[in-house]
């Protein structure tokens, strides 16, 4: 895959087209921002000094509108002030593990300007009082994390810095990028999630309050530091603005990590990543927990919360995967249920026994033929799985399954009364791990 911006085509040195932001200095450079590179290019972070200037700092981030990039869209200024105003001492988690395999946003931001990311974690720990922040990459990345580990070493010995920054190597699995598990594996060893209440704002690393923000909310944070909320908002829309990195994958000739302003449609986004290979039936928004919808309607939905939200999607991690129209979806479908099943925590009975039932029902569906009693359980299967699981993995994992029902219902009919279509035989399009599980690997 390729790091693109809008309107750029290669790796090398290019014009920062309008809006870019995050990865405007690989695109003046073509290289990464070393710590000098960076301080030339924007000067020190500017850490609020006086309760007054933390004060401004949490009120440019709400009146910026900055919502979190890792999946929830939360309001960012909210959880900052939440959790400055909690009692004890703050503690800082900034979430590098991107579980998703349809995702690249995070590996490449932290690659291209991991400064700008320890800039916003500065930030975020001034603001809410914290005196540790801890960085949590996957074991998968062991260069990216030295290379950040001597990132941040750096910047304290150039006293740049006045919050020590810890970088940590967790277990690589669906659910170990999940806040809770963030908390879980700091504290005790283990990359589990855990049940709420308690969240981890309220009681989290060593039982205190504890903000966890992706690394791209920080970036896009310590930008707002610098140039204020009236900047930001001079891209996206007005309910969603700002810009935010987008994966695009699949059937489309140009795959990669993309800067676009929010509120861009679907269908831009695919043309900036080159057009489709094949003609397209199907994208799937917001990753393998997302949403399926047809091409129709999703190029014209824009890539934004609300936008996706009327869709009855989301965007998630920022993922759009196109699905050719020749591919079978239920098949697609199938593959990654397989692996959501197998990689859950298996703490509680939706993912110990509810999801590995829908995904050999659905299975079954895509390979083997599904009578209609099978199909009528299903459906119930799926039904009964959100709301019931210690965390959101069952969830997601319904939301996938119940959309690809809705947007492939051509093959719904096909296999259900001819059994699999020759295309559900064929090596998938879409990229879905085939490594052990957390059964195998461990969660230590």
């Amino acid at each position: 895959m390729t790091l693109q911006s809008e309107a750029s085509a290669t790796h090398s040195a290019a014009p920062q087209p309008p809006g870019g932001r995050l990865l405007s200095g690989w695109f003046a450079t073509g290289v990464p921002a070393d710590l000098d590179q960076h301080l030339l290019r924007y000067g020190p972070a500017p850490l609020p000094g006086s309760k007054e200037t933390v004060t401004a700092l949490i009120t440019a981030a709400e009146e910026a509108g900055l919502t979190g990039r890792g999946g929830a869209s939360f309001p960012t200024g909210r959880k900052l002030r939440t959790v400055a105003r909690a009692r004890g001492t703050a503690v800082v988690v900034a979430n590098g593990m991107e579980s998703e395999p349809a995702s690249l946003k995070d590996e490449v931001l932290l690659h291209v300007a991991p400064h700008l990311v320890l800039d916003g974690a500065q930030l975020a720990a001034a603001a809410v009082g914290a005196d540790v922040i801890h960085l949590c990459l996957p074991r998968t990345r062991a260069a990216q994390r030295s290379t950040l580990a001597l990132a941040a070493a750096e910047r304290r010995r150039e006293h740049l810095d006045r919050i020590p920054v810890q970088v940590h190597a967790l277990p690589h699995h669906y659910v170990s990028s999940e806040e809770t598990s963030l908390v879980n594996w700091i504290n005790t060893g283990n990359a589990r999630p855990l049940a709420t209440p308690p969240r981890p704002f309220e009681k989290g690393v060593e039982g205190r309050p504890t903000l966890i923000d992706n690394v791209e909310t920080l970036a896009h944070l310590a930008l707002i530091a610098r140039y204020g909320a009236a900047w930001f908002r001079t891209a996206g829309t007005p309910d969603a603005p700002g810009t935010v990195l987008v994966t695009a994958s699949g059937a489309v000739h140009t795959p990669g990590v993309y800067e676009m302003p929010l509120g861009t449609p679907v269908g831009r986004i695919l043309d900036t990543a080159g057009g489709a290979i094949a003609p397209i039936g199907a994208v799937l928004v917001g990753g393998f927990f997302g949403s399926w919808l047809p091409i129709e309607q999703a190029v014209r939905t824009a890539f934004s919360k609300s936008g996706l939200a009327a869709a009855g999607a989301g965007p998630g991690a920022g993922v759009i995967a196109a699905l050719p129209h020749a591919a079978c979806g239920l098949a697609e479908t199938a593959r990654i249920l397989g692996y959501l099943a197998a990689q859950s925590a298996r703490q509680c009975g939706p993912c110990q026994f509810g999801l590995p039932a829908v995904a050999e029902d659905f299975a079954q569906l895509a390979w083997g033929g599904l009578d209609r009693t099978g199909f009528d359980r299903l459906h119930r299967r799926i039904g009964l799985l959100p709301g019931r699981g210690a965390c959101r993995h069952p969830d997601g994992a319904a939301r996938l399954a119940a959309t690809a029902l809705q947007t492939f219902t051509d093959d719904v009919r096909q296999h259900f009364h001819r059994g699999p279509c020759p295309a559900a035989g064929t090596h998938g399009t879409l990229t879905v791990p085939t490594a052990p599980g957390p059964l195998q690997e461990g969660w230590q």
